[in-house]
């Protein structure tokens, strides 16, 4: 795995499928060191995750709101097969942040079938030559100890999006040839703003 920077191997657990690394690196350093500024800056905040839950959580909409102000947007694709002349829509989902052929997803406490999802959607937009890599970013399961401790565990339950719930997906190939990278939150990037 190329070298990353001491805040992102802290902070994170980071793994790859296909070189994505090296993909996400050589082919699209900006989009790249924006994914570093974002992830370098980015705090686990006791009070976000006491808030009560919505539509999106403050975790999720803090990610999502700094790449939007780095140019990533949410991006539908209009793609279809034609067959014999005739057009069938082949509908993808929409993706979290996108940028220059970079698509990100932010699976923060979704039910764990959304990395079926996010995976067979980065493999369709690969094979259809729409994204060059993909990027979640997700969890550690070593949280729920914070989560328990701070009475919101069952807010976080196990059938949620989690590390330990996406690996087995992506190893056994869930993003068929699309490159992937996975930036697992982890215990270091936790902080108790009641105390500062």
């Amino acid at each position: 795995m190329p070298d990353l920077p001491d805040i992102i191997t802290r902070k994170y657990e980071v793994l790859e499928w296909r070189n994505g690394l090296a993909v996400l690196r050589m082919a699209h350093p900006d989009e790249w060191n924006d994914i570093i500024e974002v992830l370098s800056s980015f705090k686990l905040l006791k009070s976000d995750i006491m808030k009560a839950g919505g539509s999106k959580s403050p975790i999720a909409g803090k990610l999502d709101s700094h790449f939007e102000a780095l140019g990533w947007k949410e991006k539908a694709f209009d793609t279809k097969i034609v067959i014999d002349g005739v057009e069938h829509a082949s509908p993808t989902h929409k993706v979290d942040c996108y940028k220059n052929r970079v698509a990100l997803e932010v699976e923060w406490n979704n039910k764990d079938p959304f990395y079926d999802r996010d995976l067979n959607n980065f493999r369709l937009l690969f094979e259809l030559r729409a994204i060059d890599v993909g990027v979640i970013i997700t969890r550690c399961s070593e949280l729920q100890e914070i989560f328990n401790d701070l009475g919101k565990g069952k807010s976080y339950g196990n059938s949620t999006t989690h590390l330990r719930k996406l690996i087995p997906r992506l190893e056994g190939g869930g993003g068929g040839g699309c490159p992937v990278v996975v930036f697992g939150i982890k215990k270091e990037a936790y902080v108790d703003d009641d105390s500062e």
